[in-house]
Formats: C-alpha cells, structure tokens, sequence
C-alpha cells in the first residue's frame, strides 16, 4: 500500500495567521493529489498543528510569536477541500510526530510514502526525516508542487536538504 501524508493543510497556515501566497497556492495540487491516492484505495494521513492557550509560553511560542492552531479554532481546522472524512489524523504538538510514525508501521506492507503540505521547511522536512529514520528502506518522497515553505527560499533550501538525506523530491 502507498501512504500520502497530508502536513498541517490547515487554516491558519493557509489563509490565516501565518498563511502565505504561496500556501494559497499549493491548495488545488494537494486535493489533486489526495484524490488520486484515495480514489485507489491508498492510505491518506493528516498531520494537524496543535497547540494549547499557553502557546506563547511555550519554546516555540517564544521563538514564533503567532498564536496559531489552538485546538478547536478556526484557524486549527484543516481545509475541509482536502480533507476526506474519516482519513485519519495526527495531532502534533510540535514540528514532527514519532504517533504518525507508530500510525504507518501499524498498517503493514508499506510500498511508499509521500508528503505534501505546509511548511516545507519546518514540519515536512521534520517528518520527513522521523519517516526516513524509522523506515530506510522504504522510498519516501515528497511532491515540490504540492508543498510551500515559510520563504520561497527556504522552500528550496529544505527540498535541496531532503535531497541529500535521499529523499525523492518531485515537482
């Protein structure tokens, strides 16, 4: 079975607190992308931005100022346009998750494994790297077309990173 992890595709990274042109612009390459692997009966998993309303007192807090996806707010939700109800999902509470990890052992013959989603740079690049540390010898790739960074220049610069981990970056 392939898997496609869908990485914090939620309001405030797209059209909200820290949301960019080019989020805004991934959104229609991403549901492409999830409708393909669920209209063939692949594994689709969202990872989801968590934090509590002590955000700002937090090390990420202090060092992002922005509160953004507190449980249950709007800008929490992920775009309901790429969200396919009852995929599961990931709460993380920080940029990457040893659960979606533990989620994708639990499903047996993995044949591979793609992400897409938001940020390139900070929690793709972060599962990325936990995905490929656990399974090393199952090809992981991640889709350009379907991912946007914090910069365009830090989008290129975490693509060219998981290149050299040997990562399969694809537009």
């Amino acid at each position: 079975m392939k898997v496609l992890v869908v990485v914090d595709m939620q309001h405030d990274f797209v059209d909200g607190a820290l949301g960019t042109s080019e989020a805004k612009q991934i959104v229609e390459n991403v549901k492409k992308k999830v409708e393909l692997y669920w209209s063939v009966g692949d594994k689709v998993i969202y990872t989801q931005d968590t934090h509590a309303t002590n955000y700002l007192q937090t090390q990420e807090g202090r060092n992002l100022p922005v509160e953004h996806c507190l449980k249950n707010s709007w800008g929490w939700e992920i775009l309901s346009e790429v969200y396919k109800t009852g995929a599961p999902v990931v709460e993380k509470k920080g940029f990457g998750s040893l659960e979606l990890s533990d989620m994708i052992a639990g499903i047996g013959e993995v044949e591979s494994i793609e992400l897409v989603g938001l940020c390139t740079d900070i929690c793709v690049i972060s599962n990325a790297m936990i995905l490929k540390s656990r399974f090393p010898e199952i090809p992981i790739s991640v889709d350009a077309s379907c991912c946007a960074g914090v910069t365009p220049e830090s989008h290129t610069n975490a693509l060219r990173a998981m290149q050299m981990c040997q990562i399969q970056v694809m537009s």
